[in-house]
Parts: C-alpha cells; sequence; structure tokens
C-alpha cells in the first residue's frame, strides 16, 4: 500500500498530456470490464481504465520462453506460450515444440524440459491459436520483438506496449533513462514483486502478469501520450499506410533483415 501510493504521488507530478479530442472505437467483443485482482498486487489494479476509449477486453498480455535450436541451438524458437487478458487472467498457456530439432533447453531461463514438451502442440497450430487471440488487440509484454520473432509475427506498432520501451515507468523507478531496465528490475521496484528468481527457470504467465500489472502503471499517461503523438504526426505528415495484415505476416519483404542472423 505505501509502495502504491508513493508511486501515485510520483505519477502525479509528471506532466499532464494536453487534451486531445477522443477517438472512438468499436465495443469490446474479448472480455468485459473487471479489472486484474490478484493477491498482493498493487493500486494500478483497477475496473477499467478512466480513459472511455481504452477497451479493457481489446488488451492482452503475452510472453514467451524459447528453446534453442539450429547450429549450436542458437536459434531461439518458442516452446511455450502464455496470454493473460486486462483482469490477469489466462486465456492461452501452452507447451509448443518447435520445427527445428531442440539442441538446449535453456532450462535454467525458459523453465522448459524434455518431460513439458512431450505432448506439446506443434508450432503451426500454437501459431494460429496465438495470432488468432492477438488480431484487434492492444498488446502488451516486454521486449516483445523477441516474442514476435518467435512467432513470426508482426504485431502493428499503434498496437504494441512494450514495457521496456515505456520511458515513464523508468523515471518513477527512478532508473537511468538511457539503460535498458529488466522485467525482473521494474516488478521488483515498482511492484515490489520477486519474478525470476530461483533455478527452475522463468514463468511465462508470472511475466504476462507483470507486464500487465506495469503497464497498467502508466496507461492512463502513456496511452494520452502516445493517442496526442499519433494525432500530431498526423496533421503534419502525409498519411501512410502500415501493414498491418496478419495474414501476410510470412512475406519476405516484411521481414528484417537481421531476422535469420543466428541462422548464418
Amino acid at each position: 500500500m505505501e509502495m502504491g501510493g508513493q508511486i501515485k504521488t510520483l505519477l502525479g507530478a509528471l506532466p499532464v498530456v494536453p487534451n486531445c479530442s477522443i477517438v472512438s472505437h468499436n465495443p469490446s467483443t474479448f472480455d468485459d470490464d473487471s479489472g486484474f485482482s490478484v493477491a498482493g498486487s498493487c493500486s494500478s489494479s483497477r475496473a477499467s481504465s478512466p480513459l472511455a476509449w481504452l477497451k479493457p477486453g481489446k488488451c492482452v498480455a503475452i510472453d514467451c520462453e524459447m528453446v534453442g535450436t539450429g547450429p549450436g541451438g542458437r536459434i531461439g524458437e518458442v516452446a511455450r506460450c502464455s496470454i493473460v487478458n486486462y483482469r490477469g487472467d489466462v486465456v492461452y498457456d501452452k507447451y509448443i515444440n518447435p520445427e527445428l530439432p531442440i539442441k538446449n533447453y535453456r532450462t535454467r531461463w525458459s523453465g522448459i524440459t524434455k518431460q513439458n514438451l512431450k505432448n506439446a502442440i506443434p508450432f503451426k497450430t500454437a501459431q494460429k491459436e496465438i495470432l488468432k487471440i492477438l488480431k484487434d488487440k492492444r498488446v502488451v509484454g516486454h521486449a516483445l520483438h523477441n516474442d514476435f520473432k518467435a512467432l513470426k509475427y508482426f504485431h502493428p506498432s499503434s498496437q504494441t506496449r512494450d514495457t521496456s520501451k515505456i520511458p515513464l515507468l523508468k523515471e518513477i523507478a527512478g532508473l537511468p533513462s538511457n539503460n535498458g531496465a529488466s522485467l525482473k528490475t521494474l516488478a521488483f521496484n515498482l511492484l515490489g514483486k520477486r519474478i525470476q528468481v530461483g533455478s527452475n527457470g522463468h514463468c511465462s504467465v508470472e511475466d504476462a502478469q507483470a507486464c500487465l500489472e506495469l503497464y497498467k502503471l502508466v496507461e492512463d499517461q502513456w496511452e494520452e501520450t502516445l493517442r496526442c503523438c499519433s494525432e500530431i504526426s498526423t496533421s503534419t505528415s502525409p498519411e501512410t499506410s502500415e501493414v498491418s495484415d496478419n495474414e501476410h505476416y510470412m512475406d519476405d519483404q516484411y521481414w528484417p533483415a537481421d531476422l535469420n542472423d543466428d541462422s548464418k
């Protein structure tokens, strides 16, 4: 409670983004407006965002755990994917068989063992299931480029909320703005939670829930900032089209040049 009060005070001291016209969205069909509530959660959990145009049912958090495949086990392929909704409830959590033979389970970090993958589903099956959930959602996560790369997927940047790239989080945590901050550090400094501890590896459900809680701490101010920046950009730049059709995610022209560096 004391930590939650301190964070509220810090947020209140941050600059307020000028008001902008509210953009209407279609009603949510994914979830209701119920808030994320777990034992020991911080005061950022609430029934719904005060910003009426933000639909909690259109927001999910994701985390993937990787194993090593390819030459020397240097290629990271997804072996577990967990997705939680705005309440923090698990809506997807499955073990996944990589497309290439596993050379390193990376158990110390991934928490994945050979036994876990005994009844795992094929990657292609999991990919279809996961992309169906992520479609048209505001996706929260930490260093999401790693998760999307492993899923061979690109989510629209306008709908991506990466807690490793939200300056407000590092600011209220008192961390240097020019250095990266791990999810473990942010969770401890801002939520008072110890995650990714022990020798059994990470838990993707726990990490996804931590990302969601961190996002909620700054959701109102960060979303206002993004929306106003978007409106300013739109009013000063020629209209451009963004590739967001999930059905084209496998087209070579949309893949970053360094995606396959590990396999060279």
